[in-house]
Order: C-alpha cells, then sequence, then structure tokens
C-alpha cells in the first residue's frame, strides 16, 4: 500500500477584482508572509513609467514580439487594454519558478481569469471583494492617477466585474488588510493539504 506524501505544494494563485479592491496591496501584505511564493511578472508593450524596472516590474518588449508570443502560445492569458497597450502572463514565468519548487501569485481581471481557467485548470482563483462602492471610489481617487472619467469608467466596469464572484474558488473581503492576508494565506493552506492527484500542475 503506498503512503500518502505531501508531494507537489505549488500554487498558482490568481486574484481577480474591480479596481480599488486593494489587490496590489493585499498581494505585497502576503509575500512578506509567505516568502515562498513569488508575484507574477506581466509582459507588457507599453513604455516603462519612471522607476520601473525590466524583468522587475514588467517585462517591456515591443508590440510585433508581443504578436509573436501569441502566436507562440506563449501566455496564460493576454489582452489590449482600453484599446492601447498589451499586457499577457507568460507561461515561462509560471512553470520556471514551478520548477524551483516556487508558487506563483498574479492579480488579473475577470477576463484575464476566465482565459487562464481554459489555460491552467489548477489554478487557484480568489475574488477579491471591496467592502462597498463607496470603498472603491474612494480608493480610486487616493491614487490620484487618474481623471473623472476614467475613475467613472473604472466604476462602472466594477459594477460588471463584482457579477462574476460566483465563477471563482474562493472569496476574500478585503475590508481589514490583515484579516484579507490572514484569509487568503488559509486559502493556500487549504490547497496545499488537499490529497495528490486532485489536480496535476500543467504549465
Amino acid at each position: 500500500m503506498s503512503y500518502p506524501t505531501h508531494g507537489d505544494q505549488t500554487v498558482f494563485l490568481v486574484l481577480s477584482g474591480p479596481s480599488g479592491a486593494g489587490k496590489s496591496t493585499l498581494i505585497a501584505s502576503f509575500l512578506k508572509r509567505h516568502p515562498e511564493f513569488v508575484r507574477c511578472i506581466s509582459v507588457t508593450t507599453r513604455q516603462p513609467r519612471p522607476g520601473e524596472r525590466h524583468g522587475i516590474d514588467y517585462f517591456f518588449t515591443a508590440p510585433d514580439e508581443f504578436n509573436r508570443m501569441v502566436l507562440d502560445g506563449a501566455f496564460l492569458e493576454h489582452a489590449q487594454v482600453f484599446g492601447q497597450h498589451s499586457y499577457g502572463t507568460p507561461r515561462s514565468f509560471v512553470a520556471e519558478n514551478f520548477a524551483d519548487g516556487r508558487s506563483v501569485v498574479k492579480d488579473v481581471d475577470v477576463q484575464g481569469a476566465i482565459q487562464i481557467r481554459r489555460s491552467f485548470p489548477t489554478a487557484v482563483q480568489v475574488f477579491i471583494v471591496p467592502p462597498s462602492r463607496e470603498e472603491i471610489e474612494r480608493r480610486l481617487r487616493l491614487r490620484a492617477t487618474e481623471g473623472e472619467d476614467a475613475i467613472r469608467r473604472r466604476l462602472s466596469e466594477a459594477q460588471l466585474e463584482l457579477m462574476q464572484w460566483a465563477e471563482y474558488d474562493y472569496l476574500v473581503y478585503n475590508g481589514d488588510l490583515d484579516l484579507a492576508v490572514s484569509d487568503l494565506s488559509a486559502v493556500v493552506r487549504a490547497e496545499q493539504l488537499k490529497a495528490p492527484g486532485r489536480g496535476v500542475h500543467r504549465v
């Protein structure tokens, strides 16, 4: 009789939620508590902003190269944002980190999460729920990075995205940051304790 072992405990943790849900802040705090995780770095066709570094914040590439990667199946998900720049989640980044025994966390929008469900079915998908619409608006305005039209557009998108929560594996309410990090940690632990063979990682 074979004896059960922990086996492969690497996890691809995918977080979605509307703008202003606090995904970036949550991931930053989560990574401080979980050094076994790395944040997935996206590929983008936009120009670097001041202080951004290639291979640290993003992998910056030309549109022609991005399109070639799409044709080669190099992305787990990809999209063009607001009809301008393209972004993608590189399949190789997840595969290489898994091979080294590291888990990966990534935030994507709802459409990106739909693509990942097809390309990586064993990814653990978590919807980040903000406390209220008013809190979303407050957080967006605190950023001071977008004009009124952009904020209104993001608020409209948030209403549509919030309707998709039932498609996810878990919900995490992000009203209290420490509690949200603990809840996300509990999600990871639950996944790691699943019986071997209940999901095989294929990248």
